[in-house]
């Protein structure tokens, strides 16, 4: 049976670590600031801003949220990340996606200054990921490198699958396991016989969105599993991972929930301290 990777106890780790963080900054008189823009009214959106206050309150983060009408326009939003840009009291911005689809996201997380892209999407970001230099790495997928760190999986020389090709998670974490030294092959909706190039994987990182559609028969025996799924449906909550087929089969495996989710917050409050501590420094 697979180890189970237990994202709750790597969080709260994480968290209390980031919780060190702030409490030095207060010692030097900084209070670590994190300001989330919300446009619209997503309920899963407005979950994860809960969420996230929640973490900031007992990490020591002052949480600033910025909550906006759905018809907020195009310039009312890139003007609001420019005050949050000039206000030197806020360390890190988060702007809560998806965004309404009448708005560009992608002008809009351009517009965050790349001192303060505490989730790792600005264009910055990605580019110095690529070029192996320092900057904020998407908070998914550097959660899910901490969790493997938590469990000693060490990915050097593995072959590793990522199932689902998107800046937010795909691409940053098939770049952070290159990083690691792991052989990557990144699959999507176009890859010829998907399930044949899972059964490769040492290490395979399910980043799709469909409910359960990776069953035993894309998993090698032995492999590591990650799901970084979040699927909502009428069962409650389940992963790309259909957890009941995998699991007999796996080394470890990481559950929905309880598993990368938790992580995502946790990576969060870590950049946000790292943006506070860089910018006393200036």
């Amino acid at each position: 049976m697979a180890t189970i990777i237990d994202g709750l106890a790597v969080a709260a780790s994480v968290r209390e670590r980031a919780a060190d963080g702030a409490r030095a900054l207060e010692a030097r008189g900084v209070t670590p600031c994190l300001a989330v823009v919300l446009v619209g009214d997503d309920p899963a959106s407005a979950s994860y801003v809960r969420m996230k206050e929640r973490d900031c309150a007992a990490v020591g983060i002052e949480s600033r949220d910025h909550r906006l009408p759905e018809a907020t326009s195009q310039s009312e939003v890139e003007g609001l990340v420019a005050a949050l840009n000039a206000d030197e009291s806020v360390h890190g911005i988060l702007v809560q996606l998806p965004l309404p689809a009448h708005l560009d996201s992608e002008a809009v997380l351009a517009r965050i200054a790349p001192a303060k892209d505490v989730d790792g999407l600005h264009p910055e970001s990605l580019g110095r990921l690529v070029r192996g230099l320092d900057g904020f790495r998407a908070c998914t997928p550097a959660g899910v490198m901490e969790m493997l760190r938590a469990y000693d999986i060490d990915p050097s020389g593995m072959r590793a699958v990522v199932v689902g090709r998107s800046s937010i998670v795909g691409k940053p974490m098939a770049l952070l396991l290159l990083e690691a030294n792991a052989t990557v092959t990144v699959c999507h909706s176009r890859t010829r016989d998907l399930p044949a190039v899972c059964r490769e994987a040492d290490l395979l990182v399910a980043a799709i969105g469909r409910p359960k559609m990776i069953d035993a028969s894309y998993v090698k025996p032995g492999a590591v599993v990650i799901d970084v799924g979040i699927n909502r449906t009428d069962e409650g909550m389940v992963g790309d991972v259909d957890f009941a087929s995998v699991e007999p089969i796996a080394s470890a495996i990481t559950p929905v929930p309880g598993g990368v989710g938790p992580m995502t917050r946790a990576m969060l409050m870590v950049n946000t301290i790292a943006a506070a501590e860089a910018a006393s420094r200036v």
